[in-house]
């Protein structure tokens, strides 16, 4: 098919979308996928979206850039698989580290983590143009936040706090959105009054100041 299109393009016009997609992919537990993988998220993280493209991820992992279309059809597919993987790994992480001490602390430090706000703005930047993403996005968000809300809400009590001062929800939120807007500011080069934020912050989960 692919020496028919190159002998003559007109037939390109008359391939179906399904033999497209039905090309062989390689496997997804292939060494060379996960290097794929792992250099796309750091150039996201370094560099922004727009850095990720198959010539760029194929460089950064010291491999030919035809391997990315053998692993993945598009790019969409590839950032997918990419916010997929982290998600899930962070999902886990988060899982562990509150079964282990479900604290106001340990969820401030979920949400205060600057590689994964990076990767996060990273990926809220593209979404905008990738409607994929975004579902993706909102997918794992609203699962991440149900989790957190059963942690929040178990150790708010356990700290005293009434809900009436303070809806778990609400707080949930503020600490999500304080951690965002901190990785935003960070990427920018901005840090004029983050010690004292986080300072503060740090205060009040640890039981020394009111919320």
């Amino acid at each position: 098919m692919l020496s028919s299109c190159l002998a003559f393009p007109a037939i390109c016009d008359k391939v179906s979308p399904v033999a497209i997609s039905e090309r062989r992919i390689g496997a997804a537990d292939s060494k060379t996928r996960a290097q794929l993988l792992d250099a796309a998220e750091r150039l996201l993280i370094e560099d922004g979206y727009a850095a990720v493209t198959s010539r760029r991820v194929a460089a950064e992992a010291g491999l030919k850039p035809q391997l990315v279309h053998y692993y993945f059809r598009t790019m969409d597919d590839l950032f997918v698989e990419l916010f997929r993987r982290s998600a899930d790994a962070a999902f886990a992480r988060a899982e562990k580290r509150l079964a282990k001490d479900p604290s106001l602390a340990t969820l401030w430090a979920l949400n205060n983590d600057p590689r994964g706000a990076a990767f996060l703005v990273g990926f809220a930047a593209l979404a905008n143009h990738r409607k994929t993403i975004r579902v993706e996005i909102a997918r794992y968000a609203e699962r991440n936040r149900a989790r957190q809300l059963a942690a929040i809400t178990g150790a708010l009590q356990s700290a005293g706090v009434d809900e009436g001062t303070i809806p778990p929800v609400v707080a949930l939120v503020l600490m999500t959105g304080l951690g965002q807007v901190l990785g935003i500011e960070r990427g920018l080069g901005v840090k004029a009054g983050h010690a004292e934020t986080l300072a503060f912050v740090e205060r009040v989960v640890a039981g020394r100041v009111a919320p």
